[in-house]
């Protein structure tokens, strides 16, 4: 008989402790990610690939948007429109460079946002760069960066 109120006793607060549970698993998926900003800081090809790769192909591709990559420091190379990069070893088969694959980034929405005061260092301008880059400023960058709905990562 007293196992039996016991039992009776537990039910509710088996219950709220289930609800308890169940509440974050429903709050991640209505504060789901909207956007993803990448910090691009190396000239490295095969880093670089694998930045636009998982900037296209797993975040853009699986609708987090807006999707962003920040070029910066020695990246700003990368989008020279006229100084092709290496093809990185990865994508030899398909013969991408990675002026290809930030153009197939950008055609599919993507935004390529370039360091201004990096681009200046390295003595480049808007006119450098491939079709479709835009030269960042402060209000941009911290934008995106700040924004609380965006997540940041870096190569």
């Amino acid at each position: 008989m007293m196992m039996h109120s016991l039992n009776r006793g537990l039910l509710p607060v088996l219950l709220v402790l289930a609800a308890l549970t169940a509440a974050p698993a429903a709050a991640q998926t209505q504060d789901r990610l909207t956007g993803l900003f990448i910090n691009l800081t190396t000239d490295d090809t095969w880093s670089a690939a694998k930045a636009i790769h998982f900037a296209h192909r797993r975040a853009l591709a699986n609708g987090v948007s807006p999707v962003v990559i920040w070029m910066n420091v020695r990246s700003v190379y990368l989008a020279m429109a006229d100084r092709p990069s290496d093809v990185p070893g990865s994508l030899r088969d398909q013969d991408m460079s990675i002026q290809d694959m930030l153009t197939a980034f950008m055609d599919d929405g993507g935004v390529v946002v370039m360091c201004q005061a990096c681009s200046r260092a390295a003595g480049l301008t808007i006119d450098d760069y491939m079709d479709g880059v835009v030269m960042g400023n402060w209000d941009m960058v911290s934008g995106y960066l700040f924004d609380p709905a965006i997540r940041s990562l870096t190569w």
